[in-house]
């Protein structure tokens, strides 16, 4: 597989062979590209973007320009056997609505996002008392797109108040993979399967 970011690589990995995908914010379509090339999957993508549709749709990728905070409402229920979300979650008006429909259109879905109580993150806020503005997370509390903040353990509770099932969950601390024993502090991203 090409080089990808941790969390996508994980995903790529998991994803089924020849599986139909959406990939929800994907960007200049790096993983599905992947999923294209070394899977054979049938990768679609929504981007909001519009430079980064035109990247996505000169590499021969099929992605529409969309915002996927209404748009997911157009798909079809079961219209993919995967849907994605890969750092994005955080960036949405209503994550509520957005999870639903990632699994009302995919049979399973993977959202991988920021933990924001990376151990990091809580120093910098202990030391410097302001919003940290780190590698993954690299423009300051006014210029981001991330509206919600969430952690590890908020994901959990977020779960199991909307009774989605967590069918695998993996971990990330800079660019490498961890185990799962103290995510909430100890992991600078998340990545969670999950199914109703």
């Amino acid at each position: 597989m090409s080089k990808l970011r941790a969390d996508l690589a994980k995903i790529a990995a998991q994803v089924p062979a020849g599986a139909r995908v959406l990939d929800v914010g994907c960007g200049e379509g790096d993983l599905m590209a992947v999923l294209q090339d070394d899977k054979q999957c049938d990768a679609r993508g929504m981007e909001i973007d519009g430079e980064a549709v035109a990247e996505a749709v000169a590499r021969g990728l099929s992605v529409v320009q969309g915002d996927a905070n209404r748009d997911l409402a157009d798909y079809p229920d079961g219209a993919f056997d995967v849907a994605v979300l890969s750092q994005t979650l955080q960036t949405a008006q209503r994550p509520d609505w957005l999870l639903d429909q990632l699994l009302r259109v995919g049979r399973e879905a993977f959202v991988s996002f920021p933990n924001f109580a990376y151990w990091r993150m809580r120093l910098s806020l202990l030391t410097n008392g302001k919003m940290p503005v780190t590698r993954h997370l690299p423009v300051s509390w006014y210029a981001t797109d991330n509206i919600h903040h969430l952690t590890v353990a908020d994901f959990h509770d977020f779960l199991a108040e909307r009774g989605v099932q967590v069918k695998g969950s993996w971990f990330f601390a800079a660019g490498r993979e961890i185990g799962g024993a103290n995510a909430n502090w100890r992991a600078e991203h998340a990545v969670f399967r999950l199914s109703r």
